[in-house]
């Protein structure tokens, strides 16, 4: 509204202009013409003048404009954004469901032989127990029938309570990580036992392949930290060997090295001799969605899971190294306690 009033201000310095003009008809020709060249210059000036207000108001229109759609489109982008974070964390929880599932389904097949044995053991036992007593009943027991009976108790029996702790150990171990994986809960933990229980939950998957796999870890090496978080990086790391590291039929050795670079922190160096990461993947293995199995068996998530638990909820770092004579290594350094 100011720079209407300052044009009608000069609106009226036209009219009393115009009105001076016709006071001058007795000066001279030079002073009209001088008078009348500044008089058309400022009326230029002032049509200039609106006509710049009137550009820049339309500028200003369509700034505007332009500002409304860009604040449009960027609450698009992020709605659009949060919809793919929700959708990628959905993707990610799945892939670690299928991970416990895949870890269920083994173990129940590794539990399956021992208690297997322990009830053929049993069914044998029962067997046996009441053909004594037949024998007893009618008073026909010999030494030698007796000797064998007492050799067939002491051997089922064996095998029975020896299968039966084997059970009870894959149980106990299998809990364990299970429930770790499921809470998130931190705790304290010897490290160098809770690889070895985490590995054998994934033993029916390298059994059944062949994989040899070899644990270093100094003894002693207490955590608080997420046991959970830290089996789920290492079964990762055993599945990605699996899927990506050996072909069908190839047998292959996995090392697992742990060490203390200084008294806060642990080291974990996990290796296969597989067939290795080309180069060019290096720099791209931890991003979500990408895999080289595509319609294979790979998601593209396991190792972005195995980045964000590192990083994110163990607090360190995970990188990947070139491997002399071929195969994988990745490196996890993690603090001892987290605070």
């Amino acid at each position: 509204m100011a720079s209407f009033n300052l044009f009608d201000a000069e609106e009226k310095l036209l009219e009393q202009a115009e009105a001076l003009r016709g006071s001058l008809d007795g000066t001279s020709a030079v002073v009209r013409g001088g008078f009348d060249t500044l008089l058309d210059g400022y009326s230029r000036s002032v049509r200039e003048q609106r006509r710049l207000v009137k550009v820049s108001d339309r500028l200003q229109a369509q700034l505007a404009t332009v500002n409304q759609e860009l604040g449009r489109r960027k609450a698009e982008a992020e709605e659009a954004l949060a919809s793919l974070k929700a959708a990628q964390e959905s993707l990610v929880q799945s892939e670690k469901l299928a991970s416990l599932g895949a870890l269920v389904a083994g173990v129940a097949h590794e539990i399956n032989t021992p208690i297997g044995i322990a009830l053929s053991c049993a069914s044998h036992l029962a067997d046996a127990t009441a053909g004594m007593r037949k024998m007893f009943e009618a008073d026909d027991i010999g030494v030698e029938d007796f000797e064998r009976f007492m050799a067939t108790v002491t051997d089922t029996t064996r095998l029975i309570l020896g299968n039966c702790d084997r059970a009870a150990d894959l149980i106990r171990s299998f809990k364990q990580v299970a429930v770790d994986r499921t809470t998130s809960d931190r705790r304290h933990f010897d490290l160098g036992s809770y690889i070895r229980e985490t590995l054998a939950s994934l033993g029916p998957h390298l059994r059944q392949a062949g994989h040899a796999v070899s644990i270093d870890c100094p003894g002693g090496i207490v955590m608080n930290s997420f046991p959970g978080a830290l089996s789920q990086v290492l079964g990762n790391f055993v599945m990605n060997s699996l899927v990506h590291g050996f072909g069908p039929g190839e047998i292959g050795h996995i090392v697992i090295s742990v060490d203390q670079p200084d008294p806060t922190s642990v080291r974990i160096a996990y290796s296969d001799n597989g067939h290795g990461i080309p180069e060019e993947n290096r720099g791209r293995i931890f991003d979500p969605f990408f895999t080289t199995k595509r319609g294979a068996g790979g998601s593209g998530l396991g190792l972005h899971i195995v980045y964000n638990l590192v990083v994110g909820q163990l607090g360190g770092t995970v990188a990947v190294e070139p491997r002399d004579g071929g195969g994988t290594c990745f490196i996890v350094t993690i603090p001892k306690a987290i605070d």
